[in-house]
């Protein structure tokens, strides 16, 4: 299926922060394959991105401020940027895991994560809501999960992952807010992926129900799919891959 985003501008430009991961690989792939897109930034902490004639491929580090102003203003140099997507997450890595008792909390482990899934996704929008196109449908997009739900949270553990992305819903709600008198044609949002094959969730996939363990490109092309329907009244709420609201 070859996915053609027709809310964007025509030869818009997109912009994705973690391309060397599994979803994000699948965004740039997807986005590169859009005849509407003309080029894809595919920024990743290693460098290494997926590879086409429309990808240009460069480094960004969540957890090193001084790399991020510097990355996002080289893509907006460029040209217009219509789409910012930040794919970028951590869950586990070495020692680091998702805590199951208030008794695991570490404040070095819960640092890291919020670096990552906050504190990271925070100074990008910094770095790119006030570059966005002041006229025509411009969106930063942020991988966010399902449990950082705090309505629906009904299960506990995970805390340091939990409130990482509960807070960077909160940053996302706070920054529509402004966005919307300074860029009334933009939208920021967060995105539930679902469960996807990846790195991240292989440790934990054993629970998962049949037909709900996703491909990376599959998870991809849905949320692609998701913020192709979404306006700026949807904008600083969270939705995922079938286009549900997420609750706060």
């Amino acid at each position: 299926m070859t996915l053609s985003l027709s809310s964007l501008p025509e030869h818009y430009r997109a912009l994705v922060i973690g391309a060397s991961g599994g979803i994000g690989g699948g965004f740039v792939r997807h986005l590169a394959g859009d005849p509407r897109c003309a080029g894809v930034t595919a920024l990743s902490r290693s460098g290494r991105a997926p590879e086409g004639a429309k990808i240009t491929s460069g480094r960004i580090d969540l957890e090193d401020p001084a790399t991020i102003e510097p990355a996002i203003a080289a893509a907006f140099d460029t040209g217009p940027v219509h789409l910012v997507i930040v794919a970028s997450g951590i869950l586990h890595e070495g020692d680091l895991s998702p805590e199951k008792t208030w008794r695991h909390i570490d404040a070095d482990a819960m640092a890291r994560v919020f670096a990552v899934n906050t504190t990271g996704p925070a100074l990008v929008a910094k770095a790119v809501l006030g570059r966005l196109p002041r006229e025509g449908k411009a969106v930063f997009a942020a991988l966010s999960a399902r449990v950082g739900s705090i309505s629906d949270n009904r299960l506990g553990g995970w805390h340091a992952y939990r409130a990482s992305k509960a807070a960077l819903n909160q940053i996302i709600r706070t920054c529509s807010i402004e966005l919307a008198r300074k860029r009334p044609d933009g939208l920021i949002i967060g995105l539930h992926p679902g469960t996807v094959d990846t790195a991240l969730s292989e440790p934990f996939q054993g629970n998962v129900p049949e037909g709900k363990l996703f491909t990376p490109d599959y998870s991809a092309l849905r949320l692609l799919e998701v913020i192709d329907t979404l306006t700026p009244q949807h904008s600083g709420r969270c939705f995922d891959f079938a286009g549900e609201e997420i609750a706060p």
